[in-house]
């Protein structure tokens, strides 16, 4: 049976439906928005795997191009792997709902979205975190809080909710915001150098809405009344408990208080090891009992030491940065490099400049178009001591990538004032917590180094959260066992000037806005302290860019221009290239790229296609060359393919009988334009410069004529 429910957000009614698409899956909703529409599906397997550690949760969305009436490029006409966008709407729709499963379930559960029809003003990644909500919440699957998601704009001082893309393009901020009836769950945002206040004002009124959504999920709940699955609550032996408690709680303790990640890691691994020692190998319920034991014990050290003793692993304060050190020019071939070292996280960073055609074009729902600055985020696993095959980015490695990405973007130049296409590359050497910022802090300073001239240095830092009841307490650059142990990673990237990027992930229900608040005025306590530290390294941008960079220029040519610059086949840009090593690029609208490492040859290959391309001007003089004599004056080259006529009555201020006893072909005359008729003839005068040579009307003394 089919149930639709809807409400107006934004100006446009957005509908729920489930029952007729789909039916075979455990939970399915069809979103409408505008005329984006979505299908999400959920389904879990109905056993359980109780010795797993995690919970499988897998999230799947891709974007069809047919929703926007495309076919796709390349030889097979069929989607691929996954686009980098679809991968983000991935991360976007698991983060917040992972939290909201109950702890103890543990099957294989997968979501599924398809975009069948996208209208290209309002996003599908916002409706599908909403449709994978209400899929899970109207199944048998054991998800009973219910999330919904908007966007929210910043546009002439006012928020807007849901903007469009072509609102989107004039708007401060892109806040996606996702919460419950009660409080948020996630948030993710680029910015152009807002204020914590307005980040905080943007999510109060993006939550209003989420309200308003949810009670649309409550609606379609209520239609159709599943029967929520039952969860066996996992348990332990309570004297096993005791007896390991009191074996490894004072040794916790005090493996707590080893400063090295390292080196803590390696005595809590032989901790553990001395508990499954005596268990033997066939005994594997036991062993998984023990290591669950051990774990839980752990954790509710390190949690009641950081909320009740206010001590934190390695005995920072809970506003207190790790040791931060910075380096740039350190890669003497490359354009730009910088190491930015925060405790034991280090991010080695890379900058490449590139011409137009370096640029990365991307082709999806949208129509195509290209990225200039592009960022790349590597994890190797030596960074965390382990072995690993390198295989190609995971998810994980392009949205911290994306995050940086967004981070830095608001102050790299326009194309008009520095036209290269820029690329960074981040390679995490060593980690513990915090990568991504430590990317934008490295990328920073590779930018600067690189003489990239950005209007400011953004730098990064994560906020966690310990939160018991009534009790929390936020600590500001967190470690890794402090993300792991805690329930939020709050990551802030910023100028002096205001936030460029935030992202927002717990693994609780919810936090309040005034935890927001608070971790954004912490975050940019900790931005300052970090910015600070970069300044010392390098304070601006250096004036001159690496001299193993290519040297740009650019020129806008005529239209019509164009053929005359490439030639018939490519002739004439291929001979310029050979002549000056120069690479030329040459686009559609008339705009020229001429580089080189050189700076020498790309000015000669500028000079030839200026040549090339240069139309006559009223007013200017010229040195012509006669290329044909008639009767009533003589055709002029003035410039490459560019004739003009000199009338017999302008080439002298006296009557001239025969104008070949006064100029033969080839000969050269200096002349000047004086019109261009609409037809684009040119009309030129040796008797106008002979005027203001002279001042009398002497004939002109002829070189030629008098040798």
């Amino acid at each position: 049976m089919k149930h639709r429910v809807e409400t107006e957000i934004g100006g446009r009614i957005l509908s729920l439906e489930t029952g007729e698409m789909a039916k075979q899956a455990d939970g399915a909703t069809v979103v409408r928005y505008g005329d984006t529409i979505v299908l999400v599906s959920a389904c879990a397997q109905k056993e359980s795997s109780p010795n797993r550690d995690f919970f499988p949760l897998t999230v799947d969305y891709r974007e069809h191009t047919c929703a926007a009436g495309k076919i796709p490029g390349g030889f097979f006409k069929r989607e691929g792997r996954p686009s980098e966008k679809e991968i983000l709407t991935c991360r976007m729709i698991d983060r917040p709902i992972r939290p909201l499963f109950p702890e103890d379930f543990r099957c294989e559960t997968q979501i599924v979205g398809f975009v069948f029809s996208a209208d290209l003003e309002n996003d599908p990644d916002i409706l599908s975190i909403t449709g994978a909500s209400t899929a899970l919440y109207i199944s048998d699957i054991p998800f009973t809080t219910p999330v919904a998601a908007v966007r929210v704009g910043l546009i002439d001082g006012k928020f807007v909710i849901n903007p469009g893309h072509s609102e989107l393009e004039k708007s401060l901020l892109n806040l996606i915001v996702v919460g419950t009836n009660s409080s948020i769950v996630m948030t993710e945002a680029n910015a152009l150098e807002v204020s914590e206040k307005e980040i905080i004002d943007a999510i109060i009124f993006g939550h209003e809405y989420v309200k308003k959504i949810i009670n649309l999920e409550e609606e379609l709940f209520q239609q159709i009344k599943p029967t929520k699955r039952e969860v066996a609550k996992r348990e332990t032996d309570p004297s096993r408990y005791k007896e390991i408690d009191n074996q490894v709680s004072p040794k916790i303790y005090e493996t707590l208080k080893i400063k090295g990640k390292k080196e803590r890691s390696l005595a809590f691994e032989e901790l553990l090891n001395s508990l499954l020692d005596s268990i033997p190998e066939e005994e594997e319920e036991k062993i998984a009992e023990t290591k669950f034991i051990f774990q839980d014990i752990k954790h509710g050290i390190i949690r009641k030491k950081l909320l009740e003793e206010r001590v934190r692993i390695g005995g920072r304060q809970y506003n207190e940065l790790r040791p931060i050190e910075c380096a740039v020019g350190l890669l003497s071939r490359t354009h730009g490099s910088a190491l930015f070292t925060r405790g034991e996280t280090q991010a080695v960073a890379t900058i490449t400049l590139g011409t137009e055609s370096d640029a990365q074009r991307i082709d999806g729902l949208e129509e195509e178009f290209s990225k200039k600055f592009i960022l790349h985020y590597n994890f190797p696993p030596f960074s965390v001591g382990e072995v690993k095959f390198l295989r190609g980015p995971g998810r994980r490695e392009i949205g911290h990538g994306a995050l940086a990405e967004r981070a830095l973007l608001p102050v790299i130049p326009s194309e008009e004032k520095f036209p290269y296409t820029v690329r960074l590359v981040s390679d995490i050497l060593e980690s513990n917590g915090s990568s991504s910022m430590a990317t934008v802090c490295a990328g920073a300073l590779a930018l600067m180094d690189a003489g990239v001239p950005i209007r400011e240095a953004v730098a990064g830092v994560a906020i966690g959260l310990i939160q018991e009841g009534d009790q929390h307490i936020l600590l500001n650059d967190i470690a890794g066992e402090e993300d792991h142990y805690g329930d939020m990673d709050f990551k802030i990237a910023g100028t002096s000037k205001g936030i460029t990027a935030i992202q927002l992930d717990i693994k609780i229900t919810g936090v309040s806005y005034q935890i927001i608040s608070d971790a954004l005025k912490l975050g940019r306590e900790g931005r300052m302290e970090i910015l600070e530290k970069m300044r010392q390294t390098i304070e601006a941008p250096r004036p001159a860019i690496s001299p193993y960079a290519p040297r740009l220029f650019q020129l806008t040519i005529p239209l019509y221009k164009i053929g005359e610059v490439i030639g018939p086949g490519g002739k004439v840009i291929r001979g310029i290239t050979e002549k000056t090593g120069a690479k030329i690029e040459v686009n559609d609208d008339g705009k020229v790229t001429v580089a080189s490492t050189n700076e020498e040859a790309a000015l000669e290959a500028l000079a030839i296609i200026k040549d090339i391309t240069a139309e006559a001007e009223v007013g200017k003089t010229y040195m012509g060359t006669v290329r044909k004599v008639v009767e009533f004056g003589a055709f002029l080259e003035i410039l490459p393919k560019t004739e003009g006529l000199l009338h017999i009555s302008e080439i002298a201020d006296h009557r001239i009988e025969d104008i070949r006893r006064e100029v033969k072909e080839g000969d050269k005359i200096l002349v000047k334009v004086i019109n261009i008729d609409s037809q684009n003839r040119i009309q030129l005068s040796r008797k106008a410069l002979l005027k203001n040579r002279h001042g009398d009307s002497r004939p002109p003394f002829n070189n030629k004529r008098h040798r």
